[in-house]
């Protein structure tokens, strides 16, 4: 069963499955992988660090006759920056947690598919007035940053998709093999954006002990918080907070935010346990996805894979009961 939706048809590629730009993860041999896999895949430049876009963009641009995308923090980004990456000849630019429309003309003047993520309904209704080309309903199953309200994504997709058509969405929040594409399309979306699962993969930027605990840990080790962004000194927003594994600082400020956001000295115990070894260099993003975790595939591999489950899914649905 070949699986053609209208995400497919618009950036030309063979399955409905792209790679989340995930900061610090989705590096240009990532996104070279997913789209050589058949799906699309995006580098994850966050605030747009020229040297770093440099360095990766061209892995993602080796070879022309495949799509790729690239995304930025729109609360972070700057427009120069987005312009920047448009250089290196992108089909597609991702926006995630601000507003958009600074940086839509630019997408257009080059002629880009421009996706914005929504994880409410507010952001999906401005997704719609700045012209996106897709639109990413993030549910709150997500690894990494979400909405601190968020809603779950069996609920919120289906929403969005109602309220932005004819534009087509992408499901995104605890996807992570075939049967959760499945039940992407099935809710009405053209596709799934896919975060977790390709951190546990061959070309992803992560360091390998946090790829162990992905691959060992479960659901329930995850916790969505703004704790290890006040550690850590980082500036998003506080109406996102950010799912991840376990972790010391956690467990140590839970429910004393305000408290930590007040101690000058907590950002620079945070750092000194970061160089003696004692807390990763950067949190352990993970989504509720991560039980299903268990092997390190290439990530043109896992494309394939998650294309076959989701087709297996979906044809297992419509026989029915044996």
């Amino acid at each position: 069963m070949v699986l053609r939706t209208r995400f497919t048809e618009l950036l030309g590629v063979r399955h409905p499955i792209a790679l989340a730009p995930m900061g610090g993860s989705a590096g240009g041999a990532l996104a070279a992988a997913v789209s050589r896999g058949g799906g699309l895949g995006m580098v994850g430049a966050g605030p747009g660090d020229p040297e770093w876009m440099d360095r990766e963009l061209p892995l993602a641009a080796a070879r022309p006759d495949l799509p790729w995308g690239v995304g930025f923090l729109a609360w972070a980004a700057g427009v120069d920056a987005v312009r920047h990456a448009l250089e290196y000849g992108p089909r597609a630019v991702m926006l995630s947690f601000g507003d958009p429309a600074p940086f839509a003309g630019a997408v257009r003047a080059v002629g880009a598919i421009l996706i914005v993520q929504a994880t409410d309904l507010d952001e999906a209704r401005r997704a719609v007035d700045v012209g996106a080309d897709v639109i990413v309903a993030q549910g709150t199953e997500a690894g990494g940053h979400g909405a601190r309200r968020g809603r779950s994504t069996l609920p919120f997709v289906p929403v969005v998709v109602d309220l932005v058509a004819p534009t087509p969405v992408l499901a995104a929040g605890g996807i992570a093999d075939g049967r959760g594409v499945a039940a992407a399309l099935a809710l009405g979306a053209a596709g799934a954006l896919v975060g977790t699962r390709f951190q546990a993969t061959a070309e992803a930027l992560v360091d390998p002990a946090t790829v162990e605990a992905i691959v060992a840990g479960r659901a329930e080790d995850t916790e969505r918080n703004r704790v290890l962004d006040l550690a850590r000194g980082s500036a998003w927003p506080e109406r996102y907070t950010a799912r991840t594994l376990g972790h010391p600082y956690l467990d140590r400020w839970r429910g004393r935010e305000a408290d930590l956001a007040a101690d000058p000295g907590a950002r620079l115990s945070y750092e000194d346990d970061v160089a003696r070894g004692v807390i990763p260099a950067l949190p352990r993003w993970a989504g509720e996805s991560v039980d299903l975790i268990t092997d390190v595939p290439s990530a043109a591999d896992l494309v394939v894979s998650l294309a076959d489950g989701a087709a297996e899914a979906l044809a297992a649905a419509t026989r029915g009961p044996r």
